[in-house]
Formats: structure tokens, sequence, C-alpha cells
């Protein structure tokens, strides 16, 4: 079973295609990464297999279930590229929020809000107000708030985005861990070089198609960086 599955995926915009023909596997277990220029399409598709939007013809099964289904979702972690919440709300209180809206609650929200407090590491920044918070800061509390609760998979689109090098090397870190304790993550991202330190797997979408499929290994045992191979295989493409 994959974690997630896509076969034939098409999403138009009156004559445009977004997304034509898409086809992918995200295996379980892995740390994926969904590569491509602006306006390739990776926005829509994460939108289509989180259900925020409907394709016009094709499947996407999330761990063997229909996304058509809400049981898909279940188990399934996402935050956007830009998190944003009730600016009156404290830190702690967007955690203990999510928190209870998984079901959370006592020592078992304590408890997992301490340890992703620290984590992400904001625990001085816990009582402060979201209006008065950087965007690192945002960012930070937004990935701290994914990980209160169980997931199975989880879905980061431009998670990077706003994080200062300090805050990039945890995320990374964090992101190894959950691949550690067996669950999938799939990213969306810009920032090729840390793909290609971080993922065992890639996708690259240029234009609404699938242009390479595999892992970062095959690519680097032919000599070539990630970036240097997704600027060959877009540019053969245009």
């Amino acid at each position: 079973m994959n974690a997630i599955e896509i076969r034939g995926i098409k999403k138009s915009y009156g004559a445009d295609f977004s997304l034509h023909d898409v086809n992918l596997e995200v295996k379980m277990g892995r740390i994926f990464a969904l590569l491509g220029p602006n306006g390739a399409g990776k926005t829509t598709l994460v939108k289509l297999i989180l259900n925020l939007m409907h394709q016009d013809s094709g499947e996407i099964k999330i761990k063997d279930v229909s996304s058509l289904l809400a049981a898909s979702r279940s188990g399934v972690g996402f935050i956007p590229e830009k998190f944003s919440f009730f600016p009156y709300y404290t830190v702690r209180g967007v955690l203990e929020f999510f928190g209870t809206m998984k079901g959370l609650m006592g020592s078992d929200l304590k408890s997992q809000i301490d340890n992703a407090l620290k984590d992400l590491n904001i625990d001085e920044l816990q009582n402060r107000k979201l209006q008065s918070l950087s965007k690192g800061q945002m960012q930070r509390t937004g990935l701290a708030a994914l990980l209160v609760g169980q997931h199975d998979v989880l879905i980061l689109d431009e998670p990077f985005s706003g994080l200062d090098p300090i805050g990039m090397r945890d995320l990374k870190d964090i992101i190894r861990k959950q691949r550690a304790d067996g669950k999938t993550i799939f990213l969306n991202s810009h920032i090729l070089s840390e793909m290609e330190q971080l993922c065992d797997d890639v996708a690259i979408l240029n234009k609404g198609e699938i242009l390479f499929s595999g892992s970062v290994q095959s690519i680097l045992e032919k000599g070539e960086s990630l970036e240097d191979f997704f600027y060959k295989t877009v540019s053969n493409k245009e």
C-alpha cells in the first residue's frame, strides 16, 4: 500500500490544463518532494490530494482510501505555505486548539504541546500572541501545531518559507525524526539543495505533467546534483 497514489489526474481551468494525466506514487515511510517551477501545478495537486478541490478525471488514494472520502484524511496532517490563525491567540493557545480538535485532552494534550514547543524551539514564545510574531515564528508555530496529534502522513507546502538557517536545520531534523517514526512526509518545495540532502524520492512537475519520478539516489549516482538534474529536465521540456 502506498501513502498516496495518483492515477490519471486531469484538472483544467477553462481551456488550459493545470494538470494533465498525472500519475504518481508516494511510498510509505519515505520523505518525498514535489518539485517544479511556479505555475507547474504543485499547489493544485496538493489541493486535490486534500479534496480542497475536485479533479476533472482520475483518482487519488491516501492509504488506499479515495481522496473523495473524508476517511482518507484520517491521520493526515497539513500545513500551508503561510500559516495563519486568529491574531489574539497565544502560541500555546493555538496548539491547545488544534490538539483539542484532534481529540486530545488532559495530560496527553499538555505533554504533546510541551514536546512540540520544545522541538520547534518556541517554548519561550508560548505566551506570546500571534500578532506579535515574526513570519518565521509564525511558521514554527504552525509546524508545532502539526506535531500535536497522531499522523501517518504529513503534507507540508513550502515548509522552509520564512525560516532562518537555524529554523531550517531544526525542521530538517524534525522531518527526519518523523520518518524514523515510520511516518510519510510529502513536501512541496523550491529549495533544491535542501531537498537533495533531505529526501528519499522526488518528482518533477512542469506545465501540469510529471517529467520525472524516482529516488534522489538514482540522480546522484549519475554524478549530477538534484539542482542540475532539475534544470536540465525542465529545460528539455520547454
